[in-house]
């Protein structure tokens, strides 16, 4: 019997190693305590890592470069906000490049950075913060179900 590798549907386990253009490692399957399990088409990853996987056997490697559009989106000057310090809650104990999440109208949640405080305001920017970045993955697929 012939593999056709990992399809829509299947649940793969891969071992990866995620870098930017600079070579700097901003995600792994090893700091995340062992390989990723996830489900092709269950929209659970980038678009382009699960393209890549597609086809892929156990055992197989591949190395991909995902643009910022096929990443977490270009970096958006209209994601940057700049609020009253006093509508955060708690708004003494902020600090600069830290997060926190900011509720929005429609009652979701979105990660958010503090890139700037003044006595009377606060700067948060909400871009994903790979906004912007080449990512550059390394996989290996070590299971298939």
């Amino acid at each position: 019997m012939v593999s056709l590798g990992a399809k829509l549907g299947d649940i793969v386990a891969v071992e990866y190693i995620g870098t930017l253009d600079n070579g700097g490692v901003f995600d792994s399957s090893e700091m995340q305590g062992g390989p990723l399990e996830f489900q092709v088409g269950g929209g659970q990853v980038l678009q382009g890592f699960e393209d890549a996987v597609l086809g892929m056997e156990i055992g197989d490697k591949k190395t991909i470069r995902l643009e910022p559009s096929e990443g977490y989106g270009e970096y958006s000057k209209n994601l940057i906000e700049t609020i009253p310090r006093t509508s955060i809650p708690n708004h003494e104990r902020l600090k600069e490049d830290t997060m926190l999440l900011v509720s929005l109208p429609d009652g979701s949640k979105m990660p958010a950075s503090i890139t700037a405080i003044t006595e009377e305001t606060v700067t948060l920017d909400m871009n994903h913060p790979l906004a912007g970045e080449v990512l550059h993955f390394e996989i290996k697929v070590v299971g298939i179900n």
